[in-house]
Order: C-alpha cells, then sequence, then structure tokens
C-alpha cells in the first residue's frame, strides 16, 4: 500500500485522467455513420411513399439487424456446451505462475445501507484480497460512522490518509473530498500497490470463490489486461421489483453471453466496473478512468483496445463465468428510465470519441466488425420506436393491407427471439453450472413473449433520453443501481 498524506484542501488526489482529443477521421468512418443516419431518413420518407410492407421499413430493417446479431451470438458461443461439459470432468488445473496479489477499490457515495453486506462477502473470500479500500467518494450518510462502529476503522482526521481497520488488516478506507466515481477509484489505483485491481461497486455481493476464480484467471493467461464477472440483478421484493427483476434477469442472461461471442471475436467492449479486475500496470499505462466520462468502464476498454493495437501488445479482455456476484438495480421507471439515459449517452459519447476507430483496419476485429456494429446500434432505439409509432399510424388510420404482412414478420420476430431466449437461458445455466428446471425456463418463455410490448419499449424509451441528453451535452455522472 502507497502512502498518501494530503490536506483536504490540496488538489493533488484529485488524479488527472485521459481527456478526449480529437483525432482525424477516415473517410470509411464517416460513411458509415452518414449511411446509418440517411437510412433512416429515407425509411421516414419511405413511410409516407410506399403503400405496402415497405411503408414499414423501418421494423423491416431492425428485424434484419437485431436477428443477425442473434445469430451471430449463437454461433459464436454454441460450443460452450462442450466445452464447460469436458472441463467439469477434471479439475481446473492450478496456474503454474505465482498466483497476483489483488486489490479491491469500492468507490461509494452515500451507501450506508449496501456498504455492510458488500463488505462483509469480501472479508469472507475464501481467498481473499491483500487489501480492501472504500474510497469514501464525500459521503453525507453514515458511511464513516458505520466503518467506525462496525470495522473498527479509526475516524477520519481531517487529511486524505489511507486507515486501516483494527479488525481486519486488509480493509482499508481512503475519505475524499466529492469528486465522482472515476476520480475516486483513480485515487485508489495510485495508493494500491497490488498486481491486480478490482473495481467491485458498493451494493454488489461477491461469491465466496469470485476473488479467487479471478486471481487464478489472471495467473493462467498473461495476455488477460481487463475481465468481467457475471452479475445476478437484483431488486426489492415488491410489485414492481418484482417485474423489474423478472426482465433484467433475462436481460443480463442475453448480455453475457453476447459477451462471451464479442471475447472469442477479439472485440469485447463491455467489462462492468460493477465486478471487473483489471492488471494494475496497463491501467497506469492508458492512464487509468476517466473522470469526463458517463460511463467510464465501457470507454476504458476501448482505450486499453486502442493502446494495445497502437502499440503492438498482445492484450485481451474477457469475461469470466467463475466470478460471480449479484449487484442492485433499479426498480422503479423513473430510476430505470435514468440508469439507461446515463448509460446510453454514456454510450454515445465514447462511441463519438472513437469514431475514427470505426471501420480502420488498423484496429482488427474491432475496427473491422464491432465498432460498426456500435455504430449501427446508437440509432438501433431510434428505428424501435419509429417502427412502433409507425405501427400505431397505420393501425388508427387503418392500413390494413400494410398490417397484416407486418403483423406477420412481428409474429416470426417474437418466434425466433423466444427460440433464442431460451436457448440463451439453457446456455447460460449450463456455463454457470446451475440446472434448467421447467419452471424456469417456462419463466423464461413468458418474459420473452411480454418483452417486446413492456420492457423492450422502456429500455428505447430510456435510450432515447439518452440520445437527448448527449446531443445538450448534459455529460455529467449520477449514481444509478445495475451493473451488468
Amino acid at each position: 500500500m502507497n502512502e498518501l498524506v494530503i490536506a483536504p484542501n490540496n488538489n493533488a488526489l484529485l488524479v488527472a485522467s485521459p481527456r478526449y482529443t480529437p483525432r482525424a477521421v477516415g473517410a470509411r468512418s464517416l460513411a458509415i455513420y452518414g449511411g446509418i443516419g440517411a437510412l433512416w431518413i429515407g425509411v421516414l420518407i419511405g413511410a409516407w411513399a410506399f403503400t405496402g410492407v415497405l411503408a414499414w421499413s423501418a421494423g423491416i430493417l431492425y428485424v434484419i439487424y437485431d436477428t443477425s446479431l442473434l445469430f451471430y451470438v449463437m454461433r459464436k458461443t454454441r460450443s460452450l456446451y462442450r466445452e464447460r461439459s469436458a472441463r467439469s470432468q477434471a479439475l481446473i488445473p492450478v496456474p503454474s505462475a505465482p498466483l497476483p496479489s489483488v486489490g479491491v477499490l469500492i468507490a461509494a457515495r452515500n451507501e450506508a445501507a449496501a456498504l455492510p453486506a458488500t463488505l462483509d462477502a469480501l472479508l469472507a473470500q475464501r481467498e481473499g484480497a491483500e487489501c480492501i479500500l472504500v474510497l469514501n467518494d464525500g459521503s453525507s450518510d453514515d458511511t464513516e460512522a458505520l466503518l467506525s462502529e462496525r470495522y473498527g476503522v479509526p475516524p477520519a482526521d481531517g487529511t486524505y490518509r489511507v486507515r486501516t481497520s483494527m479488525r481486519w488488516s486488509a480493509l482499508k478506507v481512503l475519505s475524499l473530498a466529492h469528486g465522482g466515481k472515476a476520480r475516486a477509484l483513480n485515487a485508489g489505483i495510485e495508493v494500491l500497490d497490488t498486481d491486480l485491481v478490482v473495481t467491485v461497486d458498493a451494493d454488489t455481493i461477491l461469491e465466496p470463490e469470485a476473488i479467487g476464480a479471478l486471481r487464478r484467471a489472471f495467473a493462467s493467461d498473461p495476455r488477460l489486461v481487463a475481465a468481467g464477472g457475471v452479475l445476478k440483478p437484483v431488486c426489492p421484493p415488491r410489485a414492481m421489483g418484482r417485474f423489474f427483476q423478472w426482465f433484467q434477469t433475462y436481460e443480463y442472461v442475453r448480455a453475457f453471453i453476447s459477451r462471451i461471442a464479442w471475447m472469442r471475436a477479439g472485440a469485447l467492449l463491455l467489462v462492468s466496473g460493477a465486478l471487473a479486475g483489471f492488471r494494475r500496470e496497463a491501467l497506469l499505462r492508458v492512464g487509468n478512468f476517466d473522470v469526463n466520462c458517463l460511463v467510464e468502464d465501457y470507454e476504458l476498454i476501448h482505450r486499453l483496445h486502442r493502446y494495445a493495437y497502437e502499440h503492438g501488445l498482445d492484450w485481451h479482455v474477457g469475461v469470466l463465468g467463475e466470478v460471480r456476484g449479484r449487484t442492485d438495480a433499479p426498480a422503479t421507471l423513473m430510476s430505470f428510465l435514468r440508469q439507461r439515459r446515463r448509460w446510453f449517452a454514456g454510450f454515445l459519447q465514447t462511441q463519438y470519441w472513437n469514431r475514427d476507430m470505426t471501420g480502420n483496419g488498423r484496429y482488427g476485429a474491432l475496427g473491422r466488425l464491432m465498432l460498426p456494429i456500435k455504430a449501427v446500434d446508437t440509432m438501433q432505439p431510434i428505428y424501435g420506436l419509429t417502427a412502433f409509432i409507425l405501427l400505431l399510424r397505420f393501425l388508427i388510420t387503418g392500413h390494413y393491407t400494410i398490417l397484416i404482412p407486418v403483423l406477420v414478420i412481428i409474429l416470426t420476430k417474437i418466434l425466433i427471439d423466444l427460440w433464442f431466449h431460451l436457448w440463451s437461458v439453457r446456455l447460460y445455466t449450463h456455463w454457470i453450472g446451475e440446472r434448467t428446471t421447467a419452471a424456469r425456463m417456462s419463466l423464461a418463455a413468458l418474459a420473452a413473449l411480454a418483452e417486446p410490448f413492456s420492457f423492450q419499449l422502456m429500455r428505447h424509451a430510456g435510450a432515447a433520453w439518452g440520445w437527448l441528453s448527449f446531443i445538450a451535452g448534459r455529460h455529467r455522472w449520477e449514481s444509478s443501481p445495475g451493473g451488468a
């Protein structure tokens, strides 16, 4: 642990992080983004110019694109069945290389209610971390009292000093003036001297084997510089909470299966900071987290990939099925919409900062495949909402010659989604070693059938709100639960 003591009015702890630097954008990138925007304008014109099913071109394009992604993910991940079966027949080999040391960072602001469960789970790990550092980001609740009374941490003394618990030597606290999650994490990275940095949200509870599994994964693969764990969303047991947990559970399942596919393509871009491990040396090389980004974990992975390609490094980003936890998720409509607004505005922000990589073969599969797909994703919710609004228009105005073939397309898409949804649930449960029960599959099927008319529209609405925030330049980080 690196010693650090500074006065409260000293800004030395406000660790600098990379700022967006404009780069030359190639013609291919401009053509990709311009084409996506122009196509949307074209489908709007087509809604009035065409009389047949092509009047619903927005929906047709949305269905074709989304279905193509589903089949791509399936093709890249279907071998998980036999891989997991073969692996379960033998003990996971112990890495021959020394196990790396681990430092856990928990950025907490007014998290006194959630923090005890998170800390208790970390202190109960079967292979615990060498350091668990709570970064108190200017909390105004009972966080300091909790840490002092329950965990034996000496009271704050008016300086930014790392304080060690008198009950658990690994547990330490660094209290900071409020500066945001990324800034707090950067301060923690500077203080740690461990090989690995693990970020855990203050409302994320790890399973007992998580730290040990993460440690062995990094020891087994020297190329691995960043890896995310598997999270399950948890909402309060109220009616709305059950509703949102039901849909978000399956959303997370599909998300993690998708991440495996992109990991195998060498183009994984999302490692949730709610439960993620990084090589500290790699973080220092790229300048740690960006304090100016709404989604600091997502932006960081872009920068790790960029640095690796530009410096000829064989760095790998992955997802680890053995590293598991559960995290709080939004349980009301407004909290859900605010979360998705921030996520999508941050996604647009990061995509804009890295637009020079889109379509650029210098960046391998990331530039040739993943970032062009993400460019389409910037407009996917707009296409989805456009298709829904047009469908309502056709229904209200009685355009039944359009409605009948459109409804056939929608029904076909629902059946494809249902099939993929059930396939993903079976693959996911097999991957993490759980049982697939009839009750579980029945609930999954019901969610898949209901989602297009409920949860999916809410996702698109949150994303559209994110577009408005991005255009308005409201790039301010706000705390929200959930970290898939």
